[in-house]
């Protein structure tokens, strides 16, 4: 088993966006919305271990801001910055949702 080298913590954004997703899943399937949060909250966690193996985040590479990656668990996309031996998870959406646009809305709210 590998030693887990980093720290990982969720910003409340990220886990707002996390709760926004299961309650809005939750009004179809309390038992899907449960399988979306565990598999999106243990993607995050396995960070832990190797953070880099996420890709930079293709919208703001074009831009030269390389410290942001993703993962993706389709749909959903987790964005995190890593900081020396941490880990932040800084939002979670849904990938079919233009990035830009919440980009835009989180920073004129």
């Amino acid at each position: 088993m590998l030693k887990a080298k980093y720290s990982v913590y969720w910003t409340e954004i990220a886990y707002n966006d996390l709760e926004g997703i299961v309650d809005y899943i939750s009004n179809e399937s309390i038992d899907k919305a449960l399988d979306v949060l565990w598999s999106i909250r243990d993607k995050a966690e396995n960070l832990n271990i190797f953070p880099e193996r996420g890709r930079i985040v293709p919208e703001l590479k074009f831009y030269n801001i390389e410290n942001y990656r993703e993962l993706v668990i389709s749909p959903w996309r987790i964005i995190y910055r890593i900081d020396g031996k941490k880990v932040y998870v800084i939002a979670v959406f849904d990938g079919r949702r233009n990035f830009e646009d919440i980009i835009l809305d989180r920073l004129l709210w």
